[in-house]
């Protein structure tokens, strides 16, 4: 869906789905974003945004968690029955087990209340532009994955940071390799337990707190501040594959 897109930027603007059931909100995010180019459709609760979701095939999602009818949750895990349309969930500092619950369900990322818009923005353009990356090239499909300052071959299991080769454990290649498909989304400790160790892993959150330690310690400038691999608090880790400095 997203080449269509590319190939006519400057006639057909990126269409985004707002949802949520305060008129207040739906304003301020619909004139932020319609002053940046996208073309802006609005929903006030998941039913109704599904609905929407099909007529327009928007180019991404931004949905507020508490909704009547259908919640921020439903609505994630039915798009991403259906689609890999990027969503973005908006919530307030009270509803975290909700936002952890719809990134769980797909959710790419997320944001709190209150917000500054231009923290907004970065974060839409960051999530259309990996959605373009995806559907140009398949990481699945590639034997070596270039992300930022990381080199994977995925089969012969060897690691490149900044050009220099990285010696992982099985496990460590495991988590960095589902970080790097997934870079700068936010994966809860959730979704990063059941991708390495299944399911019987689902309640081991210390053996991830642990791997990650073990792969911050080969792959970062300093364990101090970690750079690649970000946490985020209560919630799990963001990839970010470039350096900063």
């Amino acid at each position: 869906m997203y080449g269509n897109y590319r190939l006519k930027a400057e006639e057909m603007p990126l269409r985004i789905l707002v949802v949520d059931d305060e008129p207040q909100i739906v304003r301020v995010l619909r004139a932020a974003l319609q002053s940046n180019g996208y073309e802006i459709f609005t929903a006030s609760n998941g039913a109704e945004a599904l609905q929407v979701f099909f007529d327009v095939n928007p180019a991404l999602v931004i949905t507020d968690l508490a909704m009547p009818e259908m919640d921020g949750v439903e609505l994630t895990r039915e798009i991403r029955q259906r689609a890999s349309t990027p969503v973005i969930v908006v919530s307030v500092r009270s509803q975290e087990q909700e936002k952890i619950r719809a990134l769980d369900e797909g959710a790419d990322d997320y944001i709190t209340k209150p917000f500054a818009i231009q923290e907004l923005l970065a974060r839409v353009r960051v999530q259309i532009r990996r959605a373009a990356e995806r559907e140009s090239e398949s990481d699945y499909a590639r034997p070596v994955i270039t992300a930022g300052d990381f080199e994977i071959n995925t089969e012969r299991h060897l690691v490149r940071v900044r050009g220099e080769e990285i010696h992982l454990t099985p496990k460590e290649f495991e988590l960095l390799l589902v970080f790097a498909r997934n870079p700068e989304r936010v994966l809860t400790h959730k979704t990063l337990l059941k991708a390495i160790w299944g399911p019987a892993g689902m309640h081991q959150p210390e053996s991830l707190r642990v791997l990650v330690g073990q792969l911050r310690r080969k792959i970062e400038h300093g364990s101090s501040a970690p750079q690649y691999i970000q946490t985020e608090p209560w919630i799990g880790y963001r990839f970010i594959p470039s350096a900063t400095a």
